[in-house]
């Protein structure tokens, strides 16, 4: 069977001009995250039926290292006009933007390939189904996952951490038990478990933060006890930016018998992961935040977790036979896919991952560390702007208050010069009492950001701060 071709019509799409002003990662001193921290990933697996890739114009450029410029030729979206200036997109930790080989990938599914899944008999389907497992093996390669079986798709993060806490959390916490949640988590990360500790009678436990924003390492160690159940811990902060130390947290952990979960949302699009190297027990992020489209997301597994949680939802896909006297259920990771799934995502989530993949990891992770001191330096030359977070080991988020200003009106102020950033609570309101706010202004950074950027960020900032002068 030949696999339908969902490459990007190159010809067809005009080609937007390179972006001057991007630093060097080797000009500007590195903070934060350093690249080589974080394990290297191996080489995707062959997945079957691979969504086509047609080489874009920046790849003879990728093919050495990392180019921003070959990034921003690919998105189209940044080549727009808000008002009467060019686009900023500094709203990265919300949503991040696509390239055109994601959106093309999910318009020729549509035209070519569309169908549902697994059960079909006719051409359509089995090209479809290929293209959706194909998916799930692309997926397991870019965590550094055992196989595609440990790989579960979910709607998103916070569908993959309510699958955990409503299956696994059912099946193993009981009266007395405790979940230690860190300060840093996003809702998704702290209100699923205060449900099921309700439920099951448990007991979540938040574990502190220091002045820094990092994870209090000592009083985590003296949280954990006989009745630690699970860790939920991000790996990256949607406010902070801050970088756990998430393998050394796992590894104390399970000296406990507890499970760890680790929210990758925010990892995942900056450095390179490896569930394996991290051990952990379970791995959730996002599409939407990753280059690909929403809806889509999933859950990394270690297999006996997996064994041990039944079916969060019912109805079909996840089932083997049923009968009105009985039910048996599919095999992991079929038996938490209820329904039909979002197959155009996991397409799309597919030419995302290859799209990212097409680039140096590392020397992504090197050019934002870069673009990050860059942009704390610029920021804090801004009368009256404080950043929030100063751990070592950071992603490129910068989250602010300016004096005198409500976050809400420093982001209205900057939309209407063409910056997009993100103002409010950010859905982490305990990392905002931290620091004793209610809301913030964030600027979060990804590959196709740049200097330049950056420099228009905080020259809007100060005509802001001294326009009453």
């Amino acid at each position: 069977m030949t696999t339908p071709d969902l490459a990007p019509a190159w010809s067809r799409l005009p080609v937007a001009p390179a972006v001057a002003g991007t630093p060097s990662p080797t000009a500007v001193p590195a903070q934060g995250v350093s690249p080589t921290a974080v394990p290297a990933q191996g080489a995707l697996p062959s997945a079957g039926t691979a969504v086509s890739t047609v080489a874009s114009p920046g790849a003879a450029t990728r093919a050495g290292g990392f180019s921003p410029e070959a990034a921003r030729q690919d998105v189209p979206v940044l080549h727009r006009v808000v008002g009467d200036r060019p686009l900023v997109w500094l709203d990265n930790g919300a949503t991040t933007q696509k390239p055109r080989q994601v959106i093309e990938a999910l318009a020729s599914f549509y035209a070519t390939a569309n169908s549902n899944i697994h059960r079909g008999a006719h051409t359509l389907a089995r090209e479809a189904t290929e293209l959706y497992e194909g998916g799930r093996a692309t997926v397991a390669g870019f965590l550094g996952a055992p196989s595609p079986g440990t790989v579960v798709f979910t709607r998103g993060t916070t569908e993959a951490v309510n699958l955990v806490a409503q299956s696994w959390g059912r099946a193993h916490l009981g009266p007395g038990d405790e979940i230690l949640v860190s300060a840093l988590e996003h809702h998704s990360n702290i209100v699923p478990w205060q449900m099921i500790a309700k439920e099951r009678r448990a007991r979540v436990v938040p574990i502190p933060l220091l002045p820094d924003g990092g994870v209090d390492q000592d009083a985590f160690a003296g949280l954990l006890s006989h009745r630690t159940r699970l860790v939920a811990i991000s790996h990256a902060s949607n406010v902070l930016g801050t970088v756990p130390p998430v393998r050394e947290m796992t590894a104390l952990a399970h000296r406990y018998g507890a499970r760890v979960l680790v929210d990758g949302a925010q990892a995942v699009a900056h450095f390179p992961v490896d569930v394996q190297e991290l051990d952990s027990d379970f791995y959730v992020f996002s599409g939407h935040k990753l280059y690909g489209p929403t809806g889509i997301g999933a859950l990394y597994g270690k297999p006996d977790a997996l064994a041990g949680m039944p079916p969060w939802q019912g109805g079909g896909n996840m089932i083997d036979r049923v009968t009105f006297d009985q039910v048996t259920y599919a095999p992991v990771p079929h038996r938490f896919e209820a329904g039909t799934g979002h197959i155009s995502g996991v397409v799309g989530l597919r030419t995302a991952i290859d799209w990212l993949s097409s680039f140096d990891r590392n020397a992504v992770a090197a050019y934002e560390t870069a673009l990050l001191g860059h942009a704390q330096r610029a920021l804090a030359a801004v009368p009256g702007l404080e950043i929030l977070g100063s751990a070592p080991e950071k992603i490129a988020v910068v989250t602010f208050t300016l004096a005198g200003h409500d976050p809400a009106a420093v982001a209205k102020w900057l939309d209407g010069e063409g910056i997009a950033v993100r103002a409010g609570h950010h859905c982490a309101q305990p990392s905002l009492a931290h620091y004793g706010l209610e809301s913030a202004t964030r600027a979060s950074l990804a590959l196709y950001n740049t200097a330049e950027e950056v420099d228009e960020l905080a020259a809007s900032l100060t005509r802001l701060q001294t326009r009453g002068s």
